[in-house]
């Protein structure tokens, strides 16, 4: 038995076969169901987002093909259309596969912060269908607890990679906490809406838009818990605002220094920030020059967001040494799980001669509860006793990969029966 990872993604595949791929809840648990009905998969879980569609399994070597085949039997997409996009990893490439994925190092956009959230939605859907067991219950924990090492010991997430992202980092560096503040959106193009919707999010106190066809601005100020103003407003309402996004299709400059200029003199010189998303640009540049105005445009939020692709991509080496460090930890627990059904059944055996032989032993004695307690007590204790030792030399066996060998001669010592481990998927050490 071994980790097997079958999928596709961004990388290897089209928006239109991922499609064609993904899995509703009923339909993953379907999956499950028919996954799980043979020995050739004993754990199953399922990822399956925009961006990806993945089966990662508990399974031995018959249950590649069998993942295989239910996937393009359950969404009906013939195996020549599929193979050509599919990766598929086993042992130690799976473990690290998903490390990466939880901790967004296999993402479109490197650091995003989306796709820990979809991991752990997955986890909680395959314990649902009680498609999981003791390895991949503990392969997805871990998975989870490495991105939030991840996070917390780089700065992978923390610069921003959109357009419309970077020009609210950019509003906070210049304003700090936004709760105060008042934004305009001017258009409704869709980077600036985005960027709208970041700033509400932010918790600027009021938003306004501005658009030239009144009913899409209401549309969207009712979206977004804002205020609609038709065009020819648009001036004076520099005055209130703080922050101005704009983006609209005009072919000329909307806002003019000489208007800015009519702002500042009535605002008091209070910053404003503007955000120019519009290409051609609906602000004029020269007001870049005026005191306390700021101005971006989407070249120099371009070169922000390099910036800062750059910046996570050198985080991004920080965190592929935590992924290394923490696979060599999860396959050091995933060898000793080798030898956990033989410490059981040693366990078991030892237990059921104690118990047999305290039955007997009770039965020719004259004792009561107390001095029975006790010797139950004494029988127990001289049990785990003996067994210290030589399950602590399986367990230390396991650690240097050697736990099969030893688990037979444990076998074959004590005449320990052999286990189905299907019907004990359930069961840890």
């Amino acid at each position: 038995m071994d980790i097997l990872v079958v999928g596709l993604n961004h990388r290897t595949s089209p928006v239109e076969l991922r499609e064609k791929l993904a899995f509703s809840a009923v339909e993953a648990q379907k999956l499950y169901e028919k996954l799980l009905d043979y020995k050739r998969v004993r754990e199953a879980v399922l990822l399956s987002t925009c961006n990806r569609v993945e089966v990662y399994s508990w399974a031995n070597e018959e249950g590649e093909d069998h993942v295989l085949s239910l996937l393009e039997e359950s969404k009906g997409v013939p195996s020549q259309a599929v193979l050509p996009s599919l990766y598929i990893y086993r042992g130690k490439e799976a473990v690290r596969h998903i490390f990466r994925v939880a901790s967004s190092l296999d993402s479109m956009v490197l650091g995003e912060p989306q796709i820990v959230g979809q991991v752990k939605d997955a986890f909680e859907e395959a314990l649902t269908c009680d498609a999981t067991g003791v390895i991949l219950n503990q392969l997805m924990k871990k998975a989870l607890s490495v991105s939030k090492r991840v996070r917390t010991e780089t700065a992978i997430g923390e610069s921003a990679v959109s357009v419309s992202y970077a020009a609210v980092e950019l509003s906070k560096k210049i304003f700090g906490d936004l709760a105060n503040r008042k934004a305009m959106l001017v258009g409704a193009g869709e980077m600036a809406e985005l960027a709208a919707r970041h700033l509400v999010h932010q918790g600027v106190s009021r938003l306004t838009v501005v658009n030239r066809t009144l009913t899409r601005a209401q549309e969207l100020a009712q979206e977004l818990q804002g205020q609609a103003v038709p065009m020819e407003h648009l001036e004076e309402k520099l005055v209130e605002a703080d922050i101005v996004i704009t983006s609209t299709g005009a072919p000329h400059t909307l806002i003019t220094s000489e208007a800015v200029q009519r702002a500042m003199k009535e605002r008091k010189r209070r910053p404003i920030f503007f955000i120019d998303i519009a290409v051609p640009r609906d602000v004029d540049p020269e007001v870049e020059r005026l005191e306390n105005v700021y101005l971006y445009d989407i070249d120099d939020l371009g070169q922000v967001v390099e910036e800062n692709r750059r910046r996570r991509e050198k985080e991004s080496v920080k965190a592929e040494a935590i992924v290394i460090e923490e696979v060599d930890r999860f396959l050091q627990w995933l060898k000793s799980q080798e030898v956990v059904p033989v410490i059981v059944s040693l366990r078991n055996r030892c237990e059921e001669i104690r118990r047999k032989e305290l039955e007997k032993a009770i039965s020719r004695m004259h004792l009561n509860g107390k001095e029975t307690k006790a010797l139950e007590a004494l029988t127990t204790a001289i049990v785990k006793k003996i067994l210290h030792t030589p399950l602590s030399y399986v367990k230390e066996a396991a650690s240097r990969g050697e736990g099969e060998k030893v688990a037979k001669l444990v076998k074959e010592l004590f005449a320990l029966e052999e286990k189905d481990d299907h019907t004990d998927r359930h069961q840890g050490q």
